[in-house]
């Protein structure tokens, strides 16, 4: 599969701003990877707080961010028709690293790779990458509900 942009994203998980942490998906193997972009701007919300002279994005974020990118890849990867679009929900986060700040300017490289999938819980593997430097690392669990 190719590019995923905005609008499509927003077509797919329910998120909307402030909140929406995937820009664009630059490609997304069907049940297996995805590569999405999130832009990191100054004129994030959370940037007020964390910290007012030293912006840094917090962890948990990045963790949203490569959750939602694997949301993406779920619901893009779904082929059973419904009438009602599935949610996956983060369920579990396991051996997180923040390996360097992420600050604004910086544009973020997730990359999630599906391990498995088994009643209705998919579990994943990811980075973030900025400049090709890893800076977070974490296994995710997702469940569909």
């Amino acid at each position: 599969m190719s590019e995923i942009l905005i609008e499509e994203i927003l077509d797919l998980i329910p998120h909307r701003y402030p909140f929406v942490l995937v820009d664009r998906v630059m490609s997304c193997e069907v049940n297996e990877c995805i590569h999405a972009i999130k832009n990191v701007t100054i004129n994030e919300p959370f940037f007020t707080g964390h910290f007012p002279k030293k912006p840094v994005m917090p962890g948990v974020l990045m963790i949203e961010a490569m959750a939602q990118a694997a949301g993406i890849l779920m619901l893009a990867s779904d082929t059973q028709p419904s009438d009602e679009q599935a949610l996956f929900v983060l369920a579990g986060v396991d051996h997180a690293r923040f390996k360097q700040m992420v600050t604004p300017g910086d544009q973020l490289h997730l990359y999630l790779t599906l391990d498995k999938v088994r009643r209705g819980i998919a579990a994943f593997s990811g980075e973030i990458k900025v400049l090709d430097r890893v800076v977070c690392t974490a296994s995710l669990l997702l469940a569909k509900r």
